[in-house]
């Protein structure tokens, strides 16, 4: 690993043509507040390309591909960035998963990165010892109690010594300088601050930072963060030991342990229990990702602590039963959701942190349990949910389902999603999160940086009758996680790498864009731009006013199913939110080194694509 600093390359003359020298730093043009970056959804060419949600945090990734970086160097670029200009979603008082492709050796690599439980917390943390009863969940949101230990910075790191060439400084720079400056506040970011200006208003430091004069602010204003440019530039000097366990872990614990509520709020947030040895204790853990083989291309995903590569590789084995391409389109759209639907009922009987419970990975991904639960797919009617788990450990491979259906909360909502590759074909897909829109509402003081809810993403009491349930707090645990950070391979080489937020709808928007790309045949940008469904073991099937007006959806309905809009915050059913479905990323590998670049069209204000090199 190495770092260099654009003045001292100019200054000892290294630079040439585009920058792409081994060693040599290319200085970008500065980009003001008042002349942000173009933000276009699609674009194609080669040297590298980064998808993500904001111009300022693509256009930090693009920069340091072209200093030379590596993907890891430029994720690290593109999430530092989201933490400024999506902090809503992403920054460092969250977690992640990372999916990394090596073309040196043609492997798959994962980081888990995902948030864990402070070490005195226990398995009724979520229960009211006043009733005994679950607390209810907006008031475990705007709590202490909610964060988890960051995984982040860790997660950074961890990719930086395995894959990068630049140090952590030089990989935070950018957005040092984007958070010094400001960035251009736009409709999406303004409406994200509207519905949840109530909550922030109740901690002080929150609404100083978001709530600039009591409101949200205007669009076309410029929102600055020189506390998280201070913070970015402590960790560039002193390392990642500056949160884990430094000064800036200290204010983390304080605000966590007290939260910073203002002087006339009326919410009463519980306390956390988090201290300093939590976070000297948390670790990134390399992990095996998951993979299944589907249409003959091989499909990575993320492993327990997540769900995502499970549930989705569970998915597409039952899918590779049958030929979707040769059916209609009702047809193709049944067994998706209906191969949802059973993988689901799997996730929530089986899955959860393999380090508290056994988790039957290898028999949920065996072609032979797929045949299992793939003669539950009647062509004819829709399942009724919810259904009952398979048995993937039984030498039993019957049709029949065994034991009694459950039902588990869901409260997964919101992340960002974003993927790289650079010009020697390294690749990430990088899911990454602080939980709800805002987390737990408590940015740290003077720090800059929202806290995460992530804890709220276990099941607050036992959901399995007389079963273990697998997702209950424990110390030191990863809550369950529905984050599906996805890179398919061709022949040993990437053809697609894709992934979205969207809590629990993650694991159906990733499998919906894979059925739409290799089954129905469509480009990745209308794979991506399709209408969606999304069936998680329920009853009715959540979906968007799109889907729902296109015209396979009399023949759907025809079969059972029944579609519901959600349009009302998760936190306040009285605040309307967009019922969009995901805001997906991708990237496609085309023959002779070309990329295709591609996000939403419109989806969440819109993708912003970027390729270090554009072609026609």
């Amino acid at each position: 690993m190495r770092t260099r600093r654009c003045g001292a390359a100019l200054a000892a003359g290294l630079l040439l043509g585009a920058g792409l020298l081994t060693g040599a730093v290319a200085c970008a043009p500065a980009v003001t507040p008042t002349n942000p970056p173009a933000k276009t959804p699609v674009a194609r060419g080669v040297g590298g390309a980064v998808v993500s949600d904001t111009a300022e945090s693509t256009q930090a990734g693009l920069d340091v591909l072209r200093q030379g970086g590596t993907a890891a160097d430029a994720a690290v670029a593109v999430a530092s960035t989201l933490g400024v200009t999506d902090p809503y979603v992403a920054g460092i008082g969250g977690g992640g998963y990372l999916v990394y492709y090596d073309a040196r050796t043609h492997r798959v690599s994962t980081i888990d990165g995902r948030e864990t439980t402070p070490a005195a917390d226990e398995p009724t943390m979520f229960l009211d010892p006043a009733t005994g009863k679950p607390v209810p969940f907006p008031a475990a949101v705007d709590s202490g109690l909610s964060v988890g230990v960051p995984g982040m910075l860790a997660t950074w790191q961890r990719a930086l010594q395995r894959w990068g060439r630049f140090g952590l400084a030089e990989d935070l720079r950018s957005a040092e300088q984007v958070a010094e400056r400001g960035f251009v506040v736009d409709a999406t970011f303004q409406e994200q601050t509207r519905r949840n200006a109530r909550r922030f208003a109740a901690f002080g430091s929150t609404a100083a930072l978001f709530l600039p004069g009591g409101r949200p602010p205007a669009v076309g204003s410029t929102l600055r963060n020189p506390d998280l440019a201070k913070t970015y530039r402590e960790i560039g000097e002193g390392g990642i030991s500056a949160l884990y366990g430094g000064s800036i872990g200290a204010d983390l614990v304080q605000a966590v342990q007290h939260p910073p509520l203002a002087p006339r709020a009326t919410l009463s947030a519980r306390p956390g229990s988090m201290t300093l040895s939590d976070l000297r204790a948390y670790r990134a853990l390399d992990a095996d990702p998951t993979h299944v083989s589907y249409r003959g291309l091989d499909v990575y995903g993320m492993a327990p602590s997540s769900s995502g590569g499970v549930t989705d590789g569970e998915a597409l084995n039952i899918l590779g039963n049958f030929d979707l391409s040769a059916m209609s389109r009702v047809q193709a759209l049944h067994h998706y959701l209906e191969a949802s639907r059973l993988a689901f009922a799997d996730r929530n009987r089986y899955l959860g942190d393999p380090r508290y419970v056994n988790v039957p990975q290898q028999q949920l991904l065996s072609t032979s349990f797929s045949r299992q639960r793939a003669c539950l797919i009647d062509p004819a009617k829709a399942g009724t949910g919810p259904v009952t788990a398979g048995d993937p450990v039984s030498a039993s491979r019957g049709c029949a389902p065994v034991g009694a259906a459950v039902t588990v909360p869901d409260r997964e909502h919101h992340t960002n999603h974003f993927v790289v590759v650079d010009g020697a074909g390294d690749v990430v897909s990088y899911t990454n999160t602080i939980e709800e829109i805002g987390g737990s509402g408590i940015v740290v003081p003077g720090r800059g940086f929202l806290l995460n809810n992530e804890l709220t993403d276990f099941n607050f009491a036992p959901t399995q009758g007389g079963a273990t349930d697998p997702n209950l707090p424990a110390a030191g645990k990863r809550p369950g996680s529905s984050m599906s950070p996805t890179i398919v391979l061709k022949d040993d080489r990437p053809f697609l790498a894709v992934g979205s937020p969207g809590g629990a709808t993650i694991i159906t928007t990733v499998l919906q864009i894979l059925v739409n790309r290799i089954d129905l045949g469509m480009s990745l940008p209308d794979a991506i731009a399709a209408p969606r469904a999304s069936q998680r073991d329920a009853a009715t099937t959540q979906a968007e006013p799109a889907f729902v007006a296109a015209s396979t959806t009399p023949g759907l309905q025809a079969l059972g199913h029944r579609f519901v809009i959600r349009d009302t915050s998760p936190l306040d059913p009285t605040i309307k939110i967009n019922p969009e479905i995901g805001v997906a990323s991708g990237l496609e590998f085309l023959p002779g080194g070309t990329v295709l670049a591609a996000g939403e069209p419109t989806r969440n204000g819109g993708s912003a694509a970027g390729v270090v090199s554009p072609t026609r």
